[in-house]
């Protein structure tokens, strides 16, 4: 039977998912395995949700991942972990960052952020958060809050440490090298 592993990468426009996505890409086909990416965009641009399908195995032949199919859900965003919260399989693993952006209603005052949503995850997944952008700002910038992500996943997979750092350094342009393997190794390291 062909086996593919999927991984629903979320967060809000403006937080680095496509770049995540295409390290995360990049680092399977170079590990020889078949890989589907889709990615799919809300307001993007204006801070809406953006989630990006990766699968991979022997051969794939859809990216789509439907409800109670990611093995992992990597999220940057606390709200955007619980709304992927369906997709999840039982025994699935969420990896998301603590931290919260406002969406469009909570900020025009018409809801507010729900609370908890860590614990309510915790309830119902395996989780492991981190606080990635002070991560990131310790690293250099919060702009790589999502490679200290991508450390996390990466330390949870068996492809080895060498072939990410060698696709980081294919794939981050040149002059944020340096604060991108800072913050992949603060990732990679990471421990809750």
């Amino acid at each position: 039977m062909n086996s593919s592993v999927n991984i629903m990468i979320v967060g809000v426009g403006g937080q680095g998912t496509l770049l995540a996505s295409r390290i995360l890409g990049n680092v399977l086909v170079k590990e020889g395995h078949d890989v589907k990416v889709s990615e799919v965009h809300g307001m993007s641009q204006r801070g809406g949700s953006v989630v990006t399908y990766v699968k991979y195995g022997e051969k794939v032949y859809s990216p789509i991942i439907g409800e109670g199919e990611a093995d992992i859900i990597l999220a940057f965003e606390q709200l955007e972990a619980y709304r992927a919260l369906p997709y999840l399989k039982k025994d699935g693993t969420m990896i998301t960052a603590t931290q919260c952006i406002d969406p469009m209603p909570v900020i025009i005052g018409a809801a507010s952020y729900p609370e908890q949503l860590c614990e309510k995850i915790a309830a119902k997944a395996n989780l492991i958060t981190c606080d990635a952008l002070a991560m990131a700002k310790e690293a250099g910038t919060d702009k790589a809050a999502n490679v200290v992500l991508i450390g996390i996943l990466a330390k949870r997979t068996d492809i080895p440490h060498d072939t990410w750092v060698e696709v980081l350094k294919t794939t981050v342009p040149p002059k944020f090298l340096d604060v991108n393997l800072r913050a992949f190794e603060m990732g990679y390291t990471y421990s809750m």
